[in-house]
């Protein structure tokens, strides 16, 4: 490893993973996954857990998570909904009547949060349509989503993905497709999809946190959400062969201005780079 990558990974304070595929296989932990979060805790390293899928609440992401055994506190998770709305109470505060597209544990981030959900009723007139991944989706409320974008109301997206990964004999419809339903029914996409690749994902973490782009390691097995986010964001980006990526598609990113900073194995062989730039470099950890 030359030395300006051992300098960056000694400026690390904080790393961001990507869970499926990263962290755990399905409902499979990774044997590594353990000892590697113990090794940031013990470099004095934060880390957070983050996800494009806004299907389930923070409170059932965080229980699957204590459910593996991993240290899970609400500091510690980032979803794409959760980006979502950090946006809209930064960026767009007079938005808080939302028609919500999305699971009831999605749509319990927004009111939960002081946001209100309008009825499916075109007397309750939302200031903003929200389209989420909604596993309990019927073709009134997505007629209803389209006739007020069709009115040209504020109009966001939690995440990009045209379909959710899983091993059962089906399609998981994601929320892509289902905005590509409204476009194609309205001939209006989105004002903004949040969620991997946008690099708002990250942004969130680092305002929370108090960190500067270059203190965050963002660690993932894909290369076109998690290490094209990290790019965005001026965030260092490892890419993990422990999920989807393989060298070849690394080595075939090379060039592109894609390409990870750096390939490795898994979490486990980042820790011990961690560690070990940590001891050539002797910066104070905190």
């Amino acid at each position: 490893m030359n030395t300006d990558t051992l300098a960056s990974l000694a400026g690390i304070r904080h790393v961001v993973l990507d869970l499926d595929g990263t962290v755990y296989n399905g409902g499979t932990l990774f044997p590594w996954t353990r000892p590697f979060l113990a090794r940031l805790d013990a470099l004095g390293i934060g880390f957070t857990f983050l996800t494009n899928n806004p299907s389930k609440s923070a409170a059932e992401y965080l229980a699957k998570l204590a459910a593996l055994g991993l240290p899970a506190t609400p500091d510690r998770l980032y979803t794409s909904a959760l980006a979502l709305r950090d946006f809209l109470r930064a960026e767009r505060p007079e938005l808080r009547r939302l028609f919500l597209l999305g699971t009831a544990g999605m749509r319990a981030e927004f009111t939960g949060s002081g946001f209100a959900e309008t009825a499916d009723d075109p007397a309750d007139r939302p200031d903003a349509v929200i389209a989420g991944f909604d596993l309990s989706l019927t073709y009134g409320r997505l007629c209803r989503a389209a006739w007020w974008v069709k009115q040209g109301l504020p109009y966001f997206a939690t995440n990009p993905d045209f379909v959710c990964p899983t091993d059962a004999p089906t399609v998981l419809v994601d929320c892509g497709s289902i905005c590509a339903a409204i476009t194609a029914a309205t001939g209006r996409a989105p004002d903004r999809v949040f969620g991997k690749p946008d690099p708002s994902m990250l942004a969130g973490i680092l305002a929370r946190h108090g960190l500067r782009a270059g203190e965050v390691a963002m660690v993932g097995d894909r290369i076109y959400t998690d290490i094209a986010m990290a790019k965005r964001a001026g965030c260092l980006g490892v890419l993990v062969l422990s999920g989807e990526a393989t060298r070849a598609d690394a080595a075939a990113a090379a060039g592109t201005g894609g390409a990870p900073d750096l390939v490795l194995e898994n979490t486990g062989a980042l820790g011990e780079l961690l560690d070990a730039a940590a001891a050539s470099h002797s910066l104070p950890r905190r």
